[in-house]
């Protein structure tokens, strides 16, 4: 069993669109550890997004009110979270899972990040991107974080508008590859998430 956790450089890159592409184009199970916010559910958003048939969309572990950070979301509901109370959801087939935010998200006020819940899964990664004045830099802080930690970057994802000279820039001096490009769509539908996943056949 695969386990690759998408993670992004901040909120709204487009994980969750990616998160549906991967699960269509690898035919993953999905799985979200902690949904912060009720009226942004993204489990729901990939499962209304992806084709395939034979996967499955676990529950959060926890599903939070307050669209805020997870560690600030939790303490508004008397929630300590733990990466002991995160762990994966019995599964037989390969697992995408989706972060919160970007890499240096907390988890918790005891120093837990995104990174950790990624080192404690030990889980591949994919990254991001969204190209925006300022996003060549939080990319490779983002990369350097991840490395630090010495997970295993699958690739990037640009998401929206292209930027030749910023992407030529990320990937030349950091050495990931580009998995795909997603284009700024107006709408997403089925049809269209199938069409990616069928470009990027790539892990």
């Amino acid at each position: 069993m695969r386990k690759i956790f998408v993670t992004g450089i901040g909120t709204d890159v487009g994980k969750t669109i990616v998160s549906a592409i991967l699960v269509e184009a690898l035919q993953a199970d999905y799985f979200k550890p902690v949904q912060a916010g009720e009226e942004s559910h993204d489990r729901m958003t990939v499962k209304s997004l992806v084709s395939a048939k034979r996967v499955k969309f676990h529950k959060e572990k926890f599903l939070l009110k307050n669209p805020m950070s997870p560690h600030a979301a939790a303490e508004l509901e008397g929630i300590e979270l733990r990466l002991s109370r995160l762990k994966l959801p019995s599964v037989n087939n390969n697992l995408i899972i989706e972060g919160a935010g970007g890499v240096m998200v907390p988890i918790n006020y005891k120093g837990d990040t995104m990174l950790d819940l990624m080192k404690y899964y030990d889980a591949e990664v994919v990254l991001v991107c969204s190209n925006y004045l300022g996003s060549i830099n939080h990319t490779l802080l983002s990369i350097n974080a991840l490395k630090a930690k010495e997970l295993n970057i699958l690739g990037i994802f640009f998401n929206g508008e292209s930027n030749p000279q910023s992407e030529k820039v990320i990937l030349e001096t950091t050495g990931v590859r580009c998995l795909g490009r997603i284009k700024k769509e107006e709408v997403f539908t089925k049809a269209l998430v199938k069409e990616y996943a069928s470009d990027y056949v790539f892990i």
